[in-house]
């Protein structure tokens, strides 16, 4: 009987870009919603941007504009980003809707009618330099437990510690490094020691992986505190009913995001949500890495079962993605965002080198370059593509592109693929995709010997109609294992289709043969990874470690303060473009000779898109001409021409004068 299910991932925040770290969770969910689907079942996939907090708000100030356009830019860069690595969501929405905000304050509501709700005045950090409340994010100290220093105000990176941030040790505003001052302010808590019981039998009933539920027993032991669920303003958010400048805390409504997507595709596809989300007629599952436990597994279930509402089924965990076995690094060029990749490789090849690595555990992954290199083109080129590359032409080319039908050995062939279905059926449902790849690469071995051992290409001359029956066994083959692939692949399953001249394969087909049809012409399926392209990927990366950096929406320090002693010292100087060119290997810079009159400075320029290099030459620029000469993989640096701007096309140079001559001082 089939199915039905509701499947979320956890909300991307709305104030940068998806990246391969990302990535991890999204590919994994939407691989086992593709099973889903292809096994006959129901599935649903919903998810939205986490749009609400101070970040968003400081970014939007920042740029100067509204943060409703910023949240919007956002959303379309991120879905964008979603499409391309063929991540089918059925329903992609924001926290920022109506449908939140009525969630939001029913389930408030009902926590209030509960006793679960309950005020206190509060210490809380305020930088008087910045002028604003610091909330979790925006302060950072020692650990109050473990002392490990520079850690955000809610929780510690290295002993997984949960605490207020006025617990901090030596506490400093991140965006001004200055130590905040403690204010008073009434806030909301939540009581959440009060659901300890009903969350304990949750997770006596399978709710978590058993590495988590340890996890949960070391936090139930120390004692479940309670949940401050507000925020003063200026905040960007809800606010909380019957208050003029209290918000909700963003992480009440983002997961209460879950339901408003779900709810907004109800209604606009004529569904009955309470049946969808409410019913035990659906199964709920939500996908989250191991760094927001906390609140999904404590904090949001609670909340549900105060209000009477449905909690999930299974809460699915992973862990964090390093590359080349170390935390992903902006200055190795190894904190790649979803839009470089895409510039250089296909999406498919991270869908099948992901579904490599990941099983149900909470373990880390690595994105180790060169195993991705090695696996992408032994086991995607060189044995499933390479797989069909070598039957099919020669039957459209020889025989007609007619199958005939299956002898002895070639059905022998095919019910040891079929034999196979159950037990990578049960590795996909369990998240054990790993498991899955290695069975069905060994199934491809298989297929390969097979025809190594036939050798269609020497009977072809001499016995047509053998030939036929053998690639009849290997065509048969390719579909079997296109289907078994076809969650972690779908492009290259839809080539295989088309290939075929058959509908969607579902899992269902495995049981079937093809025999004594007509496929169609064959089409190169997916190409090998050039190991420079990957080379060049992680080289534009390091390139955009700089601004990126200055994008973190403050999430470090300002650099230390400098005196005007220290800015006077810097020699600006006019110089005039003698010579502009494009710098191999980096698509950002620009090589320019400038002339100072006196001398000749060679620069490098990150204005490549912003400006070509015949428009530069005779133009005339402002430089740093006292800049210490720096080293790059490109040459030396001999200083550098002021600019402005976002970045990309988005940069200018400062005007100069038209009676300015080389050499001139700028005051």
């Amino acid at each position: 009987m089939a199915r039905k299910i509701v499947v979320t991932s956890a909300l991307p925040y709305a104030n940068g870009p998806i990246h391969i770290g990302h990535l991890v969770e999204y590919l994994q969910t939407d691989i086992w919603v593709r099973f889903q689907k292809l096994c006959g079942n129901t599935c649903y996939y919903f998810c939205a941007d986490d749009t609400h907090g101070t970040p968003v708000m400081i970014r939007a100030r920042q740029e100067g504009i509204a943060p409703e356009e910023l949240i919007n830019r956002m959303r379309r860069e991120h879905l964008r980003d979603f499409i391309d690595f063929e991540i089918a969501f059925d329903n992609y929405y924001s926290t920022h809707s109506e449908e939140n905000r009525l969630f939001s304050e029913m389930i408030y509501q009902k926590a209030l009618e509960n006793g679960a709700i309950h005020t206190a005045d509060v210490e809380q950090a305020f930088c008087e330099h910045c002028q604003m409340w610091l909330p979790d994010r925006y302060i950072k100290g020692k650990c109050p437990r473990c002392k490990s220093p520079n850690q955000y105000g809610d929780s510690c990176d290295s002993c997984g510690a949960h605490y207020r941030p006025t617990e901090l040790v030596d506490p400093y505003c991140s965006v001004c490094k200055n130590p905040p001052i403690r204010k008073n302010s009434t806030h909301y808590f939540f009581r959440l020691a009060d659901f300890e019981p009903q969350l304990k039998d949750l997770v006596d009933r399978g709710y978590v992986q058993e590495a988590v539920r340890n996890k949960l027993d070391e936090w139930f032991q120390a004692g479940l505190r309670d949940w401050d669920i507000s925020r003063d303003g200026p905040y960007f958010g809800f606010k909380i009913p019957g208050e003029t400048d209290k918000y909700f805390y963003v992480w009440l409504d983002a997961p209460i995001g879950y339901m408003a997507s779900c709810k907004n595709y109800c209604e606009k596809d004529g569904l009955d949500f309470e049946e969808v989300w409410g019913s035990n007629e659906y199964e709920l599952y939500h996908f989250i890495g191991k760094d927001i436990m906390y609140f999904h597994a404590l904090f949001w279930p609670a909340l549900l079962i105060c209000a009477g509402i449905k909690t999930a089924n299974r809460l699915f965990v992973h862990g964090f993605l390093t590359v080349n076995g170390q935390k992903m690094s902006k200055t190795k060029g190894t904190f790649i965002t979803a839009e470089t990749y895409l510039r250089y490789l296909h999406p498919e090849y991270l869908r099948y080198y992901y579904a490599c690595k990941l099983s149900a555990g909470v373990d880390d992954i690595d994105l180790n370059f060169d195993d991705f290199l090695q696996r992408v083109n032994s086991d995607l080129v060189g044995k499933f593509a390479n797989l069909a590359s070598r039957s099919g032409p020669m039957l459209t080319n020889k025989l007609q592109g007619r199958l005939g039908a299956l002898d002895q050995e070639g059905r022998e062939l095919i019910n040891g693929l079929q034999a196979e279905k159950d037990a990578i059926v049960a590795d996909f449902e369990n998240l054990n995709y790993s498991s899955a790849i290695r069975r069905i690469v060994a199934l491809a071995d298989e297929a390969n010997r097979y025809i190594d051992q036939k050798q269609p290409w020497t009977t072809i001359k001499s016995d047509p109609e053998t030939t036929r029956t053998t690639l009849t066994a290997v065509i048969n083959a390719v579909r079997i294992l296109t289907i078994y692939l076809k969650p972690v692949v779908p492009v290259f399953a839809g080539k295989i289709e088309t290939f075929l001249k058959v509908k969607p394969l579902t899992m269902t087909d495995v049981d079937a043969v093809l025999e004594e049809i007509e496929i169609g012409v064959f089409e190169r399926l997916v190409e090998r990874v050039e190991k420079e392209k990957v080379e060049a990927m992680v080289d534009e990366s390091k390139e955009n470690a700089a601004p990126q950096q200055s994008q973190m929406e403050l999430d470090e320090p300002l650099a230390p303060e400098c005196t005007f002693d220290d800015f006077a010292k810097v020699d600006l100087r006019i110089a005039r473009v003698s010579r502009a060119e494009p710098v191999e290997g980096a698509d950002k810079l620009l090589a320019l000779e400038l002339d100072l009159g006196a001398l000749k400075k060679k620069v490098f320029a990150g204005i490549a898109k912003a400006y070509k290099p015949e428009e530069l030459v005779g133009k005339m620029v402002v430089c740093v001409a006292n800049l210490q000469p720096r080293k790059m993989r490109f040459g030396v640096s001999e200083g550098m021409i002021l600019a402005a701007g976002p970045g990309n096309t988005d940069i200018f140079m400062l005007g100069v004068d038209a009676g300015a001559k080389p050499g001139q001082r700028v005051h």
